[in-house]
């Protein structure tokens, strides 16, 4: 018997968001010694024991994973654009405006634009081959080959190139 999508394999499972037993008894555990646990990890660490400076520091501090970063990327509308955003993004860094994590999440996404847009460029020729060669679009493509016909000024069927007719 296979599963339907969806459906889970046994409905009268743990309900969603149910704590187990050792997580419920670790939380009543922990309840009343909280504050003296708190208070002793600072004691360490004000007397210089630097995990203990760590591990206050990332509870009042945490590291931030995820963040805006304050840089302006130029627009990008061809690969050209893309090109100039990655010299801006490597000066940055030399300049110490970035951080070269945060260049590389921003080379990431100027990479996944220009892998889109030469998708994209892609999909328009072999669709222009393919109406030039009387070749029907697939049904799923309909509403893409419209939008490409009003982008050339064309619109309807009637505009549509036939092998026989004279232009």
């Amino acid at each position: 018997m296979t599963f339907q999508t969806g459906e889970s394999g046994n409905p009268a499972g743990r309900p969603r968001g149910a704590r187990g037993k050792a997580t419920v008894l670790a939380e009543s555990m922990f309840e009343g010694e909280a504050e003296a646990i708190i208070r002793a990890a600072i004691e360490l660490a004000k007397s210089g024991d630097t995990a203990a400076v760590r591990l206050c520091l990332d509870r009042v501090a945490p590291r931030q994973k995820d963040r805006a970063i304050a840089f302006e990327l130029p627009p990008l509308h061809s690969a050209a654009s893309a090109l100039s955003a990655l010299a801006d993004i490597a000066a940055a860094v030399s300049g110490g405006d970035l951080t070269p994590p945060e260049a590389d999440n921003l080379s990431r996404l100027v990479e996944r634009y220009v892998h889109t847009l030469e998708d994209t460029e892609l999909e328009q020729r072999v669709a222009k081959l393919e109406r030039e060669i009387g070749i029907p679009a697939p049904e799923g493509n309909k509403s893409n080959q419209n939008s490409q016909n009003s982008q050339n000024g064309q619109s309807g069927p009637a505009h549509q190139h036939n092998r026989g007719a004279e232009p």
